[in-house]
């Protein structure tokens, strides 16, 4: 069947994965509005500092889009991290070889047209949010902000050349089980400060100067800048439950964060990740009916290291959400070179969900 490739239909771009995927897959697309906001030139931080982009979508004969991907460079990370590299991102594909190879060459050549030495992904627009191709775990329902794909992904990037590195590992604790133990958190001293609307930006430009602190040496990260954490993080005001996330400060100075919001994935299926006339009663049932929650991340400053406070912010989190009704909570991914933090995981009854690899190729 005749393939045709098609480069800046950002329509097709996020139609794709819904062509490309049966519903046995469990694929749920973010927001079509932020899938065309992430694509944006004048609006996505990434391209306004001056990050070059292209990206493309693959089609049938009749056009529909079966495959889509974007390769970017991030010129920041190889600044921070002396790499050469090019990255590519949201690769979803149909299981169809031909299609597959038409995507990566296309994203081959953008990085060999910027002079670049590697191509390495999935990262989806930004160095340290969605990251990782699926190559486990596939039987398991993700959470929001989980990367979720076809099991055939992986075969088609090693058979073009991409090698597997960087494993991860998303979790799922149940709320269910025994209860956790004490937070241990003197409140003499400590006072959990919650993210609510009406202190949204204090709290999350708080949250921002944590992240970039407790993540400062860890691999691949960038510091955020404040312009590109709003844009990431804008949306989480109309969606945050403020008994999921806070500000920890020790005698008033902050010193960790946790950011967990309400798994969207039923009401994201439900609404096929559009705006429309029952989005609003979609919502509603959501809102009422919400059981799992997903923690997008959490950062404990490093002068506050060693002195148990991550430990005892997850278990006093833990506790408010099981109190707030919700049954699971989730985690996006932790690398497997951090088993600190995969035992705490176990520690919290947690278990593993899915496997992620990243995959790179050298670019001769």
């Amino acid at each position: 069947m005749t393939l045709i490739l098609r480069e800046g239909d950002s329509e097709a771009f996020f139609e794709a994965p819904f062509h490309a995927y049966p519903p046995v897959i469990g694929y749920v697309s973010p927001m079509r509005g932020d899938i065309l906001r992430m694509l944006d030139p004048g609006k996505n931080p990434l391209w306004t500092s001056g990050n070059p982009y292209r990206f493309w979508t693959v089609h049938r004969a009749g056009g529909a889009p079966v495959g889509r991907i974007i390769a970017h460079l991030h010129r920041q990370s190889n600044e921070r991290w002396g790499w050469n590299r090019a990255q590519f991102g949201f690769f979803d594909c149909a299981d169809d070889p031909e299609a597959a190879r038409l995507l990566l060459d296309a994203a081959e050549g953008f990085a060999r047209d910027q002079g670049m030495s590697e191509l390495v992904g999935n990262f989806n627009l930004t160095a340290m949010q969605q990251c990782g191709v699926m190559t486990g775990g596939f039987e398991n329902t993700a959470y929001t902000d989980m990367i979720v794909g076809a099991p055939w992904l992986p075969g088609m990037l090693q058979a073009n050349g991409f090698a597997p590195f960087f494993p991860m590992t998303t979790f799922e604790i149940d709320l269910s089980r025994a209860a956790p133990p004490p937070a241990g958190l003197d409140p003499a001293h400590f006072t959990f400060a919650p993210i609510r609307k009406s202190t949204f930006p204090e709290r999350m430009e708080e949250a921002r100067l944590l992240l970039n602190d407790g993540f400062h040496d860890n691999p691949m990260f960038v510091p955020l800048t404040a312009e590109e954490f709003r844009f990431q993080a804008g949306e989480l005001s109309t969606i945050l439950d403020p008994r999921l996330s806070s500000v920890v400060k020790q005698d008033g100075v902050p010193v960790g964060v946790i950011i967990a919001i309400p798994d969207l994935n039923g009401f994201l299926k439900a609404t096929r990740s559009r705006i429309g006339l029952t989005t609003p009663w979609h919502f509603l049932r959501y809102r009422m009916n919400r059981k799992r929650a997903v923690l997008i991340f959490y950062s404990v400053a490093r002068a506050a290291h060693g002195q148990g406070i991550m430990s005892a912010m997850l278990i006093e989190t833990l506790r408010r959400v099981r109190a707030a009704g919700y049954e699971t909570v989730g985690g996006t991914w932790i690398a497997d070179e951090n088993p600190a933090s995969l035992r705490q995981v176990e520690k919290m009854n947690g278990r593993a969900l899915h496997k992620l690899h990243l995959f790179r190729k050298a670019i001769a």
